[in-house]
């Protein structure tokens, strides 16, 4: 008969944190919003207690051969695109080294890389089957932004039917998005703790 996993314990042989674009091209959004400090924290319990790290990360073409073609109205800043601001065909120029982790996260050969190309963590990637060899049943998701890329790939992870947790105090994003879908839209999908209950929970 299957039961339910205990809510408030995690075993960490199934479970693993999944960074979502936690990357240096996007350094500053993250210093800004609070959450790379406590994303580091998260990390560190999580090597600890031996729980796999997966780092999903932008990986784009610079000539914009693998660029979504889904129209939009605003850019990711709400201003509307216009023929004086046209929405873009190929991905903004990254600097060298952009794409990559943050350096404080120490990603090594022992973490799992999962370069993507759309908002989900799971569209088009070798996510869901590296998780399923890896026996993983819990997923704690960071990162950002929350009501972007974090969101699509929560979805997508629950309706896998993993359970998720969204670290609450390692999300970015825009503060406004991101509180209304910390506390209004995952409790009722997934759970939302913080670093200091994740720490608890893996005991």
């Amino acid at each position: 008969m299957w039961t339910r996993p205990e809510r408030d314990r995690l075993d960490p042989s199934t479970t693993a944190l999944l960074m979502f674009d936690m990357l240096e091209v996007y350094r500053e959004a993250i210093e800004r919003s609070g959450a790379l400090q406590p994303a580091v924290e998260l990390v560190r319990a999580c090597r600890e207690a031996g729980v796999a790290i997966f780092f999903a990360r932008a990986d784009h073409r610079p000539d914009g051969a693998d660029f979504t073609r889904v129209l939009t109205d605003t850019d990711p800043a709400f201003t509307p695109w216009s023929a004086q601001h046209p929405q873009p065909t190929a991905p903004a120029p990254v600097p060298a080294g952009g794409y990559r982790s943050l350096a404080e996260f120490g990603q090594g050969p022992a973490d799992f890389d999962v370069p993507k190309r759309r908002w989900s963590a799971f569209a088009g990637t070798s996510l869901d089957g590296t998780l399923r060899v890896q026996n993983i049943e819990t997923l704690l998701v960071i990162g950002g932004s929350t009501h972007v890329g974090v969101a699509s790939t929560v979805y997508a992870a629950r309706d896998l039917d993993y359970q998720v947790i969204v670290v609450r105090d390692a999300c970015t994003g825009h503060e406004e998005p991101r509180t209304f879908f910390l506390d209004t839209v995952f409790p009722r999908m997934v759970r939302v703790r913080t670093v200091a209950e994740v720490r608890e929970m893996l005991g």
